[in-house]
């Protein structure tokens, strides 16, 4: 499912921080979320990891300006604008933010412990985000919200026609712990982006991960409405995948739209 990335925690309360929305330890608190500890390595100045509070504004230090977010997969580099290495690493962990400013990026490592089969709270997440050269370069194939606002109207007819054609219309344990799951964070009132962020770029990030949980539900489920088995074949499978691939492209695009939306908006206002 296209949930929140730890990548776009970062750029949005890092951003808020950079424009004087939140403190440096509100900051990093909400970047941390559930996860017990999260250190960068590799910053210039600093021979060991440090903390994200000191990260943050050392950052600053080094002339970020703004955060933004890379969500690149295999054959689609969203987001990314080189060089080389920081491109393979952000590749391979399918998430980065850049450093507007700073020419540096910030890719996750994540280690997980606990019980075997342990999931939630028993499990203690630790992120280690490596610093390294990125260059100050337009990003590859990031819409504006207004573009990515029209491309989820369309991706999300296109994954509701999906659904219907599968007979799948959130039937079976996946697709209700999915929609469940998505309705107890749109009760509970959270915050989607952080402060000084357009209410457009929420809304198209709240459509992109509604979008988001109709894609898991169709992967997930049966031709018979349950969880994949004896009744789909890998022909099917496949056929689901490919149909659904620009839907979620689609989506991925509009939540780097939707997290970089901070960073476009500071540039507009300086002309």
């Amino acid at each position: 499912m296209l949930d929140e990335p730890r990548s776009g925690r970062l750029a949005a309360w890092g951003n808020a921080l950079l424009a004087g929305f939140v403190s440096p330890d509100d900051a990093a608190h909400r970047i941390a979320g559930d996860d017990a500890v999260h250190r960068v390595s590799g910053l210039p100045g600093e021979d060991a990891p440090v903390g994200l509070t000191l990260a943050l504004g050392r950052l600053r230090t080094l002339g970020a300006i703004g955060l933004r977010v890379a969500l690149p997969v295999p054959g689609h580099p969203l987001g990314l604008s080189g060089p080389p290495e920081f491109n393979a690493r952000a590749l391979e962990a399918e998430e980065a933010v850049v450093a507007q400013g700073a020419g540096l990026g910030l890719v996750p490592e994540v280690f997980e412990a606990g019980p075997e089969g342990a999931a939630g709270p028993d499990v203690h997440v630790e992120v280690v985000w490596h610093c390294l050269p990125a260059r100050e370069a337009p990003p590859a194939d990031v819409p504006s919200l207004g573009e990515a606002e029209r491309e989820l109207a369309e991706a999300l007819r296109e994954a509701t026609e999906v659904l219907s054609r599968l007979d799948v219309a959130g039937s079976g344990p996946v697709a209700d712990a999915a929609l469940a799951a998505y309705r107890a964070r749109a009760e509970a009132g959270r915050q989607v982006l952080a402060p000084g962020y357009p209410p457009r770029a929420v809304r198209v990030l709240e459509l992109a991960q509604r979008v988001g949980v109709l894609i898991d539900i169709a992967r997930s489920a049966g031709g018979d409405g349950r969880e994949h088995g004896a009744a789909v074949s890998s022909s099917e499978i496949a056929a689901r995948a490919e149909a659904l691939r620009p839907v979620e492209r689609t989506a991925r695009r509009a939540q780097v739209a939707a997290y970089n939306s901070a960073v476009e908006e500071q540039k507009r206002r300086r002309g």
